[in-house]
């Protein structure tokens, strides 16, 4: 639990000097988060040009937003992980908007259209926040590898090597995270 308030202490510290312009804050953030919102963004954007724009618009947003930061109410990854996909969102249903005012064949924005689709309804929005407070209760390195590998779309080989920690050791970490989260889901009330 000290771990854990220690590590929210530095990530509230960041945001913080984030907020008062700190360029060696911001570089730290985008070192911290770069590749987990570029990989969201070129999931979801059409090109990888739009993904690149994306990724800046979002640190943009980040930065603007940095002083209301809490850590109380999400972890760091969580809170960046939510600001990318809400401004992917917008960004997708301006794209759209536009698609629809033009006179382009509708075939041409299904990327955008199957994304927005998968998680614009509100009871996708519901499972995916109730999904993000679950996975905001497992250990920490549980946690980064789940976001990582599922959200951020990283090998496991990748988050090993970028978190110094041995391929096997991450394998273990995610399968007993899904062990929990499955638990979890199961624990659950049917509506």
């Amino acid at each position: 639990m000290a771990d854990r308030r220690e590590h929210d202490d530095a990530d509230l510290d960041l945001m913080r000097r984030v907020a008062s312009n700190e360029e060696t804050a911001v570089a730290e953030l985008y070192d911290r988060f770069g590749s987990l919102v570029f990989r969201m963004a070129f999931q979801a954007m059409p090109t990888r040009a739009e993904a690149e724009d994306a990724v800046q618009e979002v640190f943009v947003r980040l930065w603007r937003t940095a002083g209301r930061y809490d850590p109380k109410r999400a972890a760091l990854v969580t809170w960046v992980m939510l600001i990318s996909r809400r401004h992917l969102v917008d960004k997708l249903r301006r794209s759209r908007a536009r698609v629809r005012a033009g006179t382009l064949d509708e075939s041409q924005s299904g990327v955008a259209g199957a994304f927005e689709v998968a998680i614009s309804s509100p009871e996708r929005q519901e499972q995916f926040a109730s999904l993000m407070k679950k996975i905001e209760t497992l250990p920490e390195l549980q946690r980064t590898v789940v976001v990582r590998a599922y959200l951020g779309g990283q090998t496991l080989r990748q988050i090993g090597e970028e978190l110094g920690t041995p391929l096997g050791t991450v394998k273990s970490a995610l399968s007993r995270a899904l062990v929990r989260l499955r638990e979890r889901v199961n624990e659950e009330p049917v509506a």
